[in-house]
């Protein structure tokens, strides 16, 4: 009867371990040598917990310190040429100089760029490549996570990021050049890699190519044959495995790939079963991805059941049943979540559940009774009519909404006249994006403060002092529009989540960002609405420390949406729409309560976009449209502004433009303001604040190194519709390396004034 296995796990850990060991590590707390100690622990517990809830084929090589995008990069020697060491070796502090420009050793140097995996919230180190790249197998660790699984008596399949998956994701260095050229120099190196884990007793290896969930080339499509033609016949057996989306248009191809199996993601898009039994031979493995790997909501496996049975018992051991995509985006186990009520706890399921819904449906199909299938899918019925979760009166206000909902009251050619006048801003306007550093003081108070040990005046009269604090240091910086620093936030997303009716907090719901960053992001299990204003109170406060424009501070309703665990139950517009009206109702208090300038922050634009051009127009028009509800209830003299940061602009920049922002700041100092060309081509309206230093890196820009990413926008964008600023908020950083790289970036742009008079 069918096999159960796994495309990937959590790799942080239960309550963030592996954070804490890697931070402990750049901090010079720990070796490396215990760092390597605490990492395998860590794995080890993560195939325990596995192994326990019934999963009997183990990923290994899902682990990563930083990302597995770039653990394939040290694996196959792509290391770009300032991150080298002199010897040409490779190690643990090659990586953590790629990922975040410095490591306990060697030269501190940029960083590599970083961006967004496919259309989720995680993040991956862009490889860097070159026309005359080389390839070499050059980091062992992989194979050394083998030997440890093995040792702990776990049946092993090796997970690996595709070479034309690899190639897709990577950019050009120097000259452009088509990056497919480099696969027949790749794809030695992947076999040699397959060798050695075949001699090392390894069964099965997971080929990752999520690149067929995208719409391809014809180049792309003979890469991929090519590909598997060469991987095939070197001692382990190939599982192809796709996400994410519906790989239905190359069927055929697949069909033809010399796999042993191939799994479908079952979730993000309707699968026909009895088409994909056909495309594999009786003897190839089919792998349905029928519980969804991305969320948090217990699977009706009742249907489920009904779905697969006949396939179950006509495949028999060649099924295999899997969660659609890696468990990375989910949380790790719901049993530590104690402060859940009962009814919201039956509605949900952690990767650890995950593998037991599996082994619980498993086993319904080996008796074919399906009995207790209906007692476990019976809350995920129920929740769809709760009156708990549906709100006439905000279904009522969306359905009211229309196309005027979504405009300001003019153009933004006659508002922005006015917004000078009222604003009175120099040329090059020097802001932040909003956050400042997250102390371990700050931290404290809001952590003694929930949990009833810090009464509600000590907590105001403190965070008071830390906006006051933030308020001061800005000044001393001489910026010209300040933020008030948002030290009561522990989250952008999550802090207006505990605000909003709808959503719902777990106590250790976190998931991966990018290297050490995590998340926990909000629940959305109901109907949004705001009952009281969210912000106003504090930027009020900051604003009356000053004479200087505060920037009021939100994040948006695409952003909400995005970076939370979205309800299964309606349409993502529906939602995106109760959220902006939320937003709409606090923006208007802003304004109401002096505020000229409010941000409204929308990252998550780019992510949120389907992985099929042909799919994106829709998306981005109801993209747009809520972003825009969220902004126009304003009068003309209020600029907005909103900031995206690690996005792909090329093709959507006229559904940017559609937002409508006065002021859009995003990331280019990692891109060297590559990321303006879609601006220049495209000739966008509006005022732009192109980020002059990336905060992902403790590294501080000299002044030099300011000026000239400024004259490089200035290019392409008019001096007068720029702004300055970071490429993000500043909350991961330190207070001392915070205010020296202000301090930079304000003596450069005051030059540059200098200069253009």
């Amino acid at each position: 009867m069918a096999q159960l296995h796994n495309l990937g796990f959590p790799r942080v850990g239960k309550k963030r371990e592996l954070k804490f060991a890697v931070e402990s590590y750049w901090a010079g707390k720990i070796s490396q040598a215990e760092l390597l100690e605490q990492g395998k622990t860590i794995r080890a517990e993560n195939w325990a917990l596995q192994a326990d809830a019934g999963i009997e084929l183990l990923p290994v090589g899902d682990f990563a310190w930083y990302d597995h995008v770039l653990s394939t990069s040290l694996l196959i020697g792509a290391v770009p040429k300032r991150h080298q060491k002199t010897d040409g070796s490779i190690d643990l502090d090659t990586l953590f100089r790629i990922g975040r420009g410095r490591a306990p050793t060697g030269c501190s140097c940029a960083a590599s760029e970083m961006t967004k995996w496919f259309n989720t919230n995680y993040h991956y180190i862009v490889p860097e490549l070159s026309s005359d790249q080389q390839f070499a197998l050059s980091w062992t660790e992989l194979f050394d996570q083998v030997t440890h699984a093995h040792a702990l008596g776990h049946n092993a399949k090796v997970v690996l990021v595709g070479p034309v998956t690899y190639l897709y994701l990577a950019k050009c260095v120097g000259r452009e050049f088509d990056k497919l050229s480099l696969l027949e120099k790749l794809l030695p190196v992947y076999q040699q890699v397959l060798v050695k884990l075949a001699r090392q007793g390894v069964q099965w290896v997971q080929i990752d190519e999520p690149i067929l969930a995208l719409e391809l080339s014809d180049d792309y499509r003979h890469a991929l044959k090519a590909s598997f033609n060469a991987l095939a016949g070197q001692g382990v057996k190939l599982l192809l495995a796709s996400y994410f989306d519906s790989v239905s248009a190359y069927y055929d191809d697949i069909a033809a790939y010399p796999v042993d199996g191939v799994h479908f993601d079952c979730v993000a898009a309707k699968v026909d079963f009895t088409q994909i039994d056909s495309l594999l031979s009786a003897d190839q493995v089919l792998s349905l991805g029928v519980v969804n790997g991305r969320n948090i909501w217990r699977a009706d496996l009742d249907a489920v059941f009904s779905t697969i049975k006949d396939i179950a018992t006509k495949r028999g051991d060649n099924l295999w049943l899997a969660p659609s995509c890696s468990l990375l985006h989910t949380p790790v186990d719901l049993e530590q979540e104690e402060k859940l009520d009962d009814e919201l706890r039956s509605w949900l399921a952690f990767a650890k559940q995950k593998g037991q819904e599996l082994s619980l449906l498993k086993a319904a199909l080996e008796i074919n009774d399906n009995r207790d299938l209906v007692t476990y899918s019976a809350p995920v019925k129920a929740r769809l009519t709760s009156t708990r979760v549906n709100n006439a009166a905000v279904q009522q206000r969306v359905s009211a909404l229309t196309v005027k909902e979504g405009e300001r009251e003019n153009v933004f050619a006659q508002r922005i006249e006015k917004q000078h006048g009222a604003l009175n801003l120099p040329l090059l306007p020097t802001t932040t994006i909003g956050s400042f550093p997250q102390t371990q003081a700050i931290r404290k108070a809001r952590r003694d403060f929930k949990a009833g040990e810090l009464s509600a005046t000590d907590y105001q009269n403190q965070m008071e002092a830390e906006i006051r604090y933030a308020v001061e240091e800005q000044e001393a910086l001489d910026l010209d529009v300040l933020v008030h620093g948002e030290a009561e936030r522990n989250d952008m997303v999550e802090y207006f989540g505990e605000l909003l009716e709808g959503f719902a907090f777990t106590q250790f719901g976190w998931v991966q960002s990018y290297g050490s960053r995590c998340v926990k992001p909000p629940v959305i299990w109901g109907d949004v609405s705001r009952e009281k204003a969210m912000t106003v109170q504090w930027t009020q406060y900051a604003q009356s420390l000053t004479s200087k424009k505060m920037k009021g501070m939100l994040t948006g309703p695409v952003t909400i949406l995005f970076w939370s665990f979205i309800r299964d139950d309606l349409d993502k517009p529906s939602i995106a729409n109760q959220i902006a009206l939320a937003l709409r109702d606090e923006v208007v208090d802003l304004q109401n309560a002096g505020i000229e300038i409010i941000q409204i922050d929308e990252p998550a634009f780019r992510e949120g976009m389907p992985l099929k051009a042909t799919q994106w127009q829709d998306y981005l028009e109801w993209a747009a449209y809520a972003f825009r509800v969220s902004a126009s209830g304003v009068k003309d003299e209020t600029q907005i502004h909103t900031h995206m940061c690690y996005a792909e602009f090329n093709g959507i920049i006229a559904a940017i433009a559609d937002m409508d922002a006065d002021v859009i700041t995003i990331e280019t100092s990692r891109s060297n303001m590559e990321l303006l060309d879609a601006f220049e081509n495209f000739d966008y309206p509006n005022d732009i604040g192109p980020g002059v230093y990336d905060i992902h890196t403790p590294n501080v820009p000299d002044t030099a190194w300011i000026k000239a990413l400024i004259h490089k926008a200035a290019r392409k964008i008019p001096v007068e519709r720029l702004w300055v600023n970071p490429d993000c908020g500043l909350k991961t950083r330190g207070w001392e390396e915070t205010r020296q790289a202000l301090d930079n970036m304000v003596k450069a742009t005051k030059e540059l004034r200098e200069e253009l008079k």
